[in-house]
């Protein structure tokens, strides 16, 4: 019941998904419009530009479609914009270029649903546009006036999953297409190879992996484990991630593939990500994964030097404690990494943030949220203040001029007392069950594996085991992370192995030694290595017992 499942039917689809469990791509409003327009494009060889967002949700959804479009012998060009050079989002100047340059037809993908003056742009030149996006309409349910709009979200459709990602909405749009031509062969074959792109990217953007989320994210990434594409190949490689002999996982999607497809966008060039995945020669692919890794690796750093600073403030202005959202500001951050920031800094506040960087007095947001607060709808109470924002409930981002940070600061700290309602905020950690150590085994831990894969709608499970004694002194690794060994003090008498990521100085602080009672919360791990592996606990919480 805690993960959205309330019948015997709907546990066989959680724990054995099929393509079966995905949903007519027609029953998305303005689909079959956009399935004809896209048909007659490709028969007439029309040029079609794809129109695609810098991140892995975006890039990835560029991807699916421009294949797709070929197999059909269509003509494809694609852009993904500069976030740094030219934003998020939309832009007239790109479709007065493409108008020139002979494209009769435009597909944005995980973009566009506020786009009110480029879709008058692309009306104006005579391009037919069709809007591909899973981010919120305006508050008022407005929408751009495109041929057609793919978006669950938009008023009138009647869509059952409300939370695609971007690029699995380019995956319905492909799939109408392809099984136009051949149904059986696409659901067969194309289908689930394509499904690889859309489950690193619905994994990456955090969507609830739950329902047509879940079924697209598990058989995508058993699809992973026979990675056709020169380039997967490539990035797998220097991911360190061997699916042949060790499968995929969605920690591996969203911790190795997904940060160093997304440094493109952050760091440089996003477009290289279109072509990682589409190129068939492997040096080249090599070439452009070797990049990837080093971008990933300068992306890191500059997060970290702007981290510290923000500890800082965080620490010494004391102005900072009392605002229940929290906007925080420094000059030249480098924009592909405030979201990150933001994430952050709710990590370790509990509240939501704004991370905003300044350059030549223009600020550029990015937020993150907490469950129970719609940043959108936070933002949108300040909407005379940008030139330009957007988003969701959880994460938003935005652009105004730099004057305008202390209004906004106010404006959003009012709208987040009220919406909080005098409550403060506190990490919780959501407990699923207690479940002694030693109740623990294989068994357990192989029907806990047909929970993945995991994320945002579909936590892994925490456990709590209570008075539980250190067996022997703690063990320091790196002087950050911490190794224990528990017993639950039953009549077996058997010893756990624990780790402890950044727990050191937690554990120290607690003053644990051998023979000290806890209370813990963990996850279970199932450790492969070859001299010390099997079954283990990770910390999620630690506290002395009670007497």
């Amino acid at each position: 019941m805690a993960r959205g499942v309330g019948s015997a039917q709907e546990a066989l689809a959680f724990l054995y998904p099929d393509t079966s469990h995905l949903h007519d791509p027609l029953a998305i409003k303005g689909m079959a419009i956009a399935v004809e327009r896209l048909e007659r494009a490709i028969a007439a060889r029309e040029p079609i530009l794809l129109y695609g967002d810098y991140d892995v949700d975006g890039t990835t959804a560029v991807v699916l479609l421009k294949t797709a479009i070929e197999m059909l012998g269509g003509v494809v060009r694609f852009h993904v914009p500069h976030r740094i050079l030219e934003g998020y989002g939309l832009q007239s100047s790109v479709l007065e270029a493409a108008y020139a340059d002979g494209v009769c037809l435009v597909i944005t993908v995980d973009t566009g649903m506020r786009a009110f003056a480029e879709a008058e742009t692309a009306r104006r030149l005579g391009l037919d546009l069709i809007i591909t996006d899973h981010h919120l309409p305006s508050a008022d349910d407005t929408v751009p006036d495109a041929l057609a709009i793919l978006n669950p979200n938009q008023p009138g459709c009647t869509y059952p999953e409300k939370f695609l990602c971007g690029a699995a909405i380019a995956l319905k749009l492909a799939q109408a297409l392809l099984e136009r031509r051949d149904a059986d062969r696409t659901r067969e074959k194309t289908l689930p190879s394509f499904l690889k792109m859309a489950a690193i990217a619905t994994i990456a953007d955090a969507v609830p992996l739950r329902g047509e989320n879940r079924t697209i994210a598990a058989l995508g990434l058993r699809e992973l484990r026979k990675p056709v594409g020169t380039g997967l190949r490539a990035l797998c490689q220097v991911a360190a991630l061997d699916p042949a002999n060790k499968a995929i996982t969605g920690f591996d999607v969203a911790f190795r593939l997904a940060p160093r497809i997304n440094a493109a966008g952050r760091m440089d060039v996003a477009s290289e990500i279109v072509e990682l995945f589409c190129t068939r020669d492997a040096p080249r692919a090599s070439e452009l994964a070797a990049k990837l890794d080093t971008l990933n690796r300068q992306r890191r750093d500059a997060e970290a030097a702007a981290l510290a600073i923000i500890d800082t403030r965080l620490a010494e202005d004391t102005t900072f404690a009392s605002d229940r959202l929290l906007v925080v500001h420094g000059d030249g951050w480098h924009r592909g990494v405030i979201g990150i920031l933001a994430s952050r800094v709710v990590e370790r506040t509990a509240k939501p943030a704004i991370v905003i960087s300044v350059e030549d007095g223009v600020a550029h947001g990015s937020g993150r949220s907490v469950d129970g607060f719609p940043l959108l709808e936070a933002i949108e109470t300040c909407s005379d203040l940008f030139t330009r924002f957007g988003g969701h409930a959880f994460a938003v981002g935005f652009a105004m001029p730099a004057d305008g940070l202390p209004e906004l600061r106010r404006r959003l700290n009012l709208h987040a007392i009220e919406r909080f309602s005098g409550t403060e905020p506190e990490h919780v950690l959501k407990i699923h069950a207690e479940l002694p150590l030693d109740r623990i085994t294989p068994v357990l831990a192989g029907w806990l594996r047909k929970l993945e894969p995991l994320g945002h709608g579909n936590p892994e499970p925490i456990f709590v085991a209570r008075r539980v004694r250190v067996v022997a002194m703690p063990r320091v690794m790196k002087d950050r992370h911490i190794r224990l060994e528990l017993s639950q003090d039953s009549a077996s008498n058997r010893v756990m192995r624990c780790v402890g990521w950044d727990w050191a100085g937690r554990c120290i602080a607690l003053e644990l030694a051998a023979g000290s009672v806890v209370d813990v919360a963990y996850r279970i791990r199932e450790n492969d290595h070859p001299e010390y592996g099997g079954i283990e606990i990770e910390i999620a919480g630690l506290r002395p017992a009670e007497a």
